[in-house]
């Protein structure tokens, strides 16, 4: 049996609604991120999930325990989830930090990383998930990065493709992983 791995972003956050792209920078989930994340764990409680990676970027982490408090489903948090590292431009307008993201794909932002280099640490995290995972439904909450990474790992969708297409919010994205 497959692995399969259900993907969410973290919640709306105060940086979100005030277009700053966070990057490695911890973020807070707003009173509207609040309330999605809540409604993420209404979704997802019976989803029939062995385990829920997320980042370990507070955003993401805050958006976890607040979908999942009391249910005994192991949260597990995990560097390699993270957001691209936008180095000196964490915490900057998102206009100016996404505004040329092709740019930034194979060329690490000043001080911080490349758009391959976040996607290629998602894929390692991916490597490792079937060693205790195997035939289990997980749940991972995280970045445009985190999902970029397993578009690219789990479908072969180029990243090119991913950072030209931009990404619309739904609730959930379905992987299997072999």
């Amino acid at each position: 049996m497959p692995l399969q791995i259900v993907f969410e972003t973290h919640s709306i956050t105060e940086d979100n609604e005030a277009g700053r792209a966070t990057g490695w920078l911890p973020g807070r989930l707003s009173a509207a991120g609040r309330d999605l994340a809540a409604d993420l764990g209404r979704r997802r409680r019976r989803d029939g999930l062995a385990a829920v990676f997320c980042s370990d970027l507070a955003r993401s982490v805050q958006t976890a325990e607040i979908a999942f408090d009391g249910t005994g489903i192991p949260l597990l948090l995990d560097w390699r989830l993270r957001e691209c590292d936008y180095g000196s431009m964490n915490g900057k307008p998102a206009a100016d930090v996404h505004g040329d993201r092709a740019r930034y794909l194979d060329r690490p932002y000043p001080g911080g990383e490349s758009w391959r280099q976040a996607t290629d640490r998602v894929g390692r995290f991916l490597t490792d998930l079937p060693l205790r995972w195997s035939g289990q439904r997980v749940l991972v909450i995280g970045h445009v990065a985190t999902h970029w990474g397993l578009e690219v790992a789990l479908l072969g969708t180029p990243l090119p493709e991913l950072v030209g297409r931009g990404r619309d919010w739904q609730p959930g994205w379905e992987f299997v992983a072999s």
